[in-house]
């Protein structure tokens, strides 16, 4: 079968697939780059849920050899720089307007 040249263009894609990439965590990041801090209890929450640094790197030993290690994976998490730029704000919400000490969250 044939196209003639107007079908053909009427098939032709008119953007390109990168451009129009769908997110589904675009909300979500949205949301949370949203949030502004007026409460101290809702920031040093946020500072005791989200931890300083990466948990999860692990050493996986039998009988004091190491047999593999797992890498921290926190980047594969899709939203974990907005996660670190809002404990960010939480603690800077408490040491700048509250003036609280936020050694105890470093």
């Amino acid at each position: 079968m044939q196209l003639s040249d107007n079908n053909r263009n009427n098939l032709q894609y008119s953007g390109s697939f990168e451009n129009r990439r769908f997110d589904i965590f675009q909300s979500l990041r949205f949301w949370l780059n949203a949030i502004e801090f007026s409460e101290a209890e809702s920031a040093r929450l946020v500072c005791r849920l989200i931890p300083a640094q990466c948990p999860f790197a692990r050493d996986v030993s039998l009988l004091g050899r190491v047999l593999f290690s797992i890498p921290p994976l926190c980047k594969l998490n899709p939203v974990y720089d907005e996660l670190v730029a809002l404990r960010f704000r939480a603690l800077c919400y408490l040491a700048d307007e509250v003036g609280e000490d936020i050694g105890v969250y470093c």
